[in-house]
């Protein structure tokens, strides 16, 4: 991805010219849109998305994976936890062309965050190395495309200004972690992709999904590898279950990547 301000370099996981897709690959994007269509959230298990990342840098995603063991502690948690540790980037997507963009504060007003919302966070940035990953590149790019799809024509002119987060919640016998803090939520956003990098020693993490008026639409666990949800943040909410060690023994270790997705012309209001 290149960096913002430089030359763009065009993001395409099955080297085809965008807008061509193979036959496949359309029938794969076209039913998780339809399922988003119909229930305003879409599960997919790490085997349909190995699938679907085969031609999107899946042969990255080891080197991808290991950089959650380099991550930071996240300072901003009001309700005093050191159980999460995170990184942030941000992104401009047009089309294939993916943008980093200078590194700047995650906010989040106390309407969509009443926990940590309403300040500036400054969080390490997202390394290189992350951001450069062809399995990064690849799915990034893959979720704009779908995201494309399932929104309006008349918005879909606009870029798309993504955020990365990569998390690990972390849990001990004498503190549990929990992956959202602020409860059950919505994100303010447009679409979100939740995919689990690892989970190991857990239990609980359940997922939940609520309509807006919080009746329960459905309840899942993200157990292997590159297990996702994709969310309509605005017909939806979302929670997941606090995290504890399954053996006493050592901690319990949750990371995943989240991916934020909103309409570029929407976001300089609300950013600040």
């Amino acid at each position: 991805m290149s960096e913002e301000g430089s030359s763009e370099r065009g993001v395409d996981g099955e080297g085809t010219a965008p807008g061509h897709r193979s036959s496949s690959s359309t029938k794969l994007l076209d039913a998780i849109a339809q399922d988003i269509a119909r229930d305003g959230f879409a599960v997919r298990t790490g085997k349909e998305m190995r699938a679907i990342m085969r031609t999107r840098g899946l042969e990255a995603w080891p080197d991808f994976a290991s950089t959650w063991d380099d991550l930071g502690i996240d300072k901003y948690m009001a309700d005093g936890g050191r159980y999460r540790r995170r990184r942030f980037g941000t992104f401009k997507v047009t089309g294939s062309v993916v943008v980093r963009k200078n590194h700047q504060p995650h906010y989040q007003s106390r309407d969509y965050n009443i926990l940590n919302g309403g300040i500036e966070r400054w969080f390490m940035p997202v390394k290189e190395a992350v951001t450069d990953n062809a399995f990064a590149q690849g799915l990034v790019s893959y979720c704009a495309a779908l995201f494309d799809m399932t929104s309006s024509m008349k918005s879909s002119v606009s870029p798309w200004h993504v955020e990365m987060h990569q998390f690990r919640i972390e849990a001990t016998p004498d503190e549990t972690g929990a992956p959202t803090p602020e409860g059950v939520h919505r994100d303010g956003v447009d679409w979100v992709c939740v995919m689990l990098i690892r989970r190991s020693n857990v239990a609980s993490g359940v997922t939940q999904i609520f309509d807006r008026s919080g009746r329960p639409l459905g309840e899942f666990t993200l157990i292997d590898p590159l297990d996702a949800v994709l969310i309509d943040d605005h017909r939806v909410l979302h929670g997941v279950t606090p995290i504890a060690p399954l053996s006493s023994e050592r901690k319990a270790c949750r990371d995943v990547l989240v991916l934020t997705y909103r309409r570029e012309h929407e976001t300089a209001s609300e950013s600040r």
